[in-house]
């Protein structure tokens, strides 16, 4: 049972190496503001366009930058919850025999 636990834990670090390589990308206003995010929810670029910068104001970049944030971040999520899920699959698959099933 021990080494079922370890397996689990183990493969649990995996996704989450795995999940530090998967990018995600959000956009908004037709692509002047981009954030590329990993499915580990970590900012990893935000993109501005100099053109929209030269003319946007403080609050509307402000408002764009947290939308475009917050799309990254939910893309995010939806890939780590998919890759969670099918590891628990996987997992309890495993840990069924333990109880002898």
């Amino acid at each position: 049972m021990f080494d079922k636990l370890l397996e689990a834990q183990k493969k649990a670090e995996e996704i989450k190496k795995r999940l530090d390589t998967i990018l995600v990308d959000a956009e908004v206003e037709g692509g002047k503001i981009k954030v590329s995010a990993t499915a580990n929810k970590a900012i990893t670029s935000i993109e501005i366009d100099p053109e929209f910068l030269k003319t946007a104001d403080r609050e509307e970049l402000e408002e764009l930058l947290v939308t475009a944030v917050n799309k990254a971040l939910n893309q995010a999520e939806q890939v780590s919850q998919t890759e969670m899920q099918a590891a628990t699959r996987d997992m309890m698959g495993g840990l069924g025999n333990i109880f002898g099933k």
